[in-house]
């Protein structure tokens, strides 16, 4: 596996003040520049940048993966496997319900992974998952 660099992701967000108790205190990501209508924050190591947007809520979709109904869109990090376990110690503790509650998917077959989904302040959808080999990030079944 190559070295990767950091992503950049910039999103909407219906309340600024939300999204930085959300991602700046639930979610633990440091602040870094922000303007009156955006904030970046630092989601492990990658720049995520949260836009005011007031305009009507968008259309949510999903599609079928293991059983589940997995929202589009979503983002999110894959995380070591101790480090999604503590996140999702931390989002239940906080209270916040999981839109796919966390699990093994495609368990005992190529690409098997740890998975939990979760939404933002705005409805954003997130997905943080893990992997006990990362190797298998990119397997085929």
């Amino acid at each position: 596996m190559t070295t990767l660099l950091p992503f950049h992701i910039a999103f909407p967000v219906h309340d600024l003040v939300a999204a930085r108790a959300f991602y700046g205190g639930v979610l633990g990501c440091a602040e870094g520049r922000s303007a009156p209508d955006w904030v970046d924050f630092d989601l492990y190591g990658h720049q995520i940048v949260a836009h005011l947007d007031t305009a009507v809520a968008r259309p949510e979709t999903s599609n079928a993966v293991d059983g589940h109904d997995v929202p589009v869109p979503h983002f999110g990090v894959v995380l070591t496997m101790a480090d999604w376990h503590a996140l999702a110690a931390r989002i239940e503790a906080a209270g916040i319900p999981f839109g796919i509650a966390p699990y093994v998917r495609f368990a005992g077959q190529p690409g098997e992974q740890a998975t939990m989904f979760f939404r933002d302040p705005s409805g954003n959808a997130l997905e943080f998952k893990a992997f006990a080999n990362i190797d298998q990030l990119f397997a085929k079944a």
